[in-house]
Formats: structure tokens, sequence, C-alpha cells
């Protein structure tokens, strides 16, 4: 039997907000809007989970709950923190992530019904290496022209506030029942990544992430003990002898199965029990 494959397997998702043309090495089906690329979330590292994303219109107003809230709800450790990394970013392109001022629920209820919910937003100008982490609770909304790597929990639960008029379902009640109507700490959440540079993304409690440039530093290989995430930038990786190149995402054992490029850079992520 030959030994698995560490590529993960990789998913196009079609959106209305997607791009018919997409950055190399990506390629969309003709006449179909790609939003985002997935990479199937390996057995040994279920919790997480990694994609591309692509907007040439703005994302819906949304927000996600907390594990803790939705244990209490009854559904299970559901909860979504997710973290971006912009890759590239079109004159103009934004993110919208909390509010300008405090919004209470009822304010906030009253503005997404009305649609002023996205003037309300602080809209933050990116460009490429950008870094944002999105804490539970916070409201946000990626903007067009923009596109990201996101690492996240693994889980499909999106309250939307507001969605442009698109024919979508929103989720006022549980959405504004779970949003902080609050400015968002940038000095807290906010990085710039060095293209070749190594530099601590995350560090837990739900993920860790690191950029790094060659091979990891014995500090950074010591938050990987054991299976992770490979995710290459610049140059090409071998995982397990596999050739693992930009565009791609792969599962390791241990870093001990990683070749890196000399000259290349990638992510190293891995989800943390709890």
């Amino acid at each position: 039997m030959s030994a698995a494959r560490a590529a993960l397997p990789t998913r196009q998702v079609e959106k209305p907000w997607g791009k018919d043309v997409l950055p190399a090495p990506f390629t969309a089906p003709e006449g179909i809007r790609i939003g985002e690329i997935w990479f199937e979330p390996p057995a040994a590292l279920p919790d997480f989970l990694v994609k591309y994303i692509f907007t040439s219109e703005a994302l819906s107003v949304q927000v996600h709950p907390s594990d803790a809230q939705t244990i209490a709800k009854g559904i299970g450790r559901q909860g979504k923190e997710e973290c971006w990394l912009i890759i590239t970013a079109e004159p103009g392109a934004k993110l919208g992530i909390g509010f300008d001022s405090d919004l209470d629920e009822a304010a906030m209820r009253a503005a997404a019904l009305d649609g002023s919910i996205e003037h309300l937003l602080t809209w933050h100008a990116v460009t490429p290496g950008d870094f944002f982490y999105i804490p539970a609770n916070t409201v946000h909304a990626i903007g067009a022209g923009v596109g990201l790597i996101e690492v996240q929990q693994n889980s499909d639960i999106t309250y939307r506030l507001y969605d442009y008029g698109r024919p979508r379902e929103l989720h006022l009640d549980d959405g504004v029942a779970v949003s902080k109507g609050e400015r968002y700490a940038l000095d807290r959440w906010h990085k710039t990544v060095a293209p070749h540079g190594s530099q601590q993304l995350v560090d837990g409690p739900l993920f860790l992430l690191d950029h790094v440039a060659g091979a990891p530093s014995p500090a950074v290989a010591a938050r990987y003990p054991a299976a992770l995430l490979v995710i290459p930038r610049e140059g090409v990786v071998e995982v397990g002898g596999e050739a693992i190149a930009p565009g791609a995402c792969a599962i390791a054992t241990s870093l001990a199965d990683v070749r890196f490029a000399d000259n290349g850079s990638c992510l190293l992520a891995r989800g943390c029990a709890g």
C-alpha cells in the first residue's frame, strides 16, 4: 500500500463575491466565481481549517460565536476564531473590523436592518503582509479586491448581520446576541509580516501559527513537536519526500519530515488541544 499523500485535498467554493480570474497558481473554471479554496482538515489536525479567500465584492457583515457560547447553546464546541494574512490587495482594498464607536444591541440591530452598519464599521486599508487576528464576537467584513490566507477554528457557524441586499439568510437574533459593539484592538491583534522574515503570528490558545523564512529556529521548532501543517509562500518545500509548492498545504507528521527551501518562506500551523 502506498504512503498517504502529504498534500491536502482542496475544494474550490463558488461565492457571489468571488473572482473568475484568480492569482497564480490558482485558476477558476470558466464563468465561475471562486471565493474560497479550502484544504480538507486532516485526521491528525481536525480542529482547524486553512483556506484562501479572493474577493471581487465585499463579504457580508458577520460575526462568529465563541466555543463557550456554542457549548452553552447546546450545540457543542463550534466557536470560531480566525486570522488573515493579506497576500494580494487591489487599490482601495480594506477590511471592516470592529466599530468606530460603541454600539449597544438595539443600535446594532437597527443598523443591521437599515444597512448603516456597513458605515459604522472601522475600515482598515490593507496591503500584502498585513496580518489580523479576529477573536470570536468581533463584527467584521472583508472588502472587495482582497486575497488572503485564513486560518480558523474548523467551524461553519457564521451569523450574517448584513449582506448588501443579497438573497441570503440573515441571523440577527443570534448575531446581535454574540456581537461586541466596540472598537477593534488594532495594536494588539494586527501585525506586519516581512516577506523574508520569521515571525510568531498566533500563540494559542486555539491554534499556533508562525511565518518562517528558510528553516525554523530551535525556538520555533519547539512549538511544533508533533503533527503540523506546512503552507509554502515562496519556494518549494518537501514534506515526506513530496514536493509542496505555493498554493498548496501539506500535513507533516513532524518537522523532521520537512525539508525547507533555503531561500523560501512558509507558514507553520497546528491546533491546540482543548
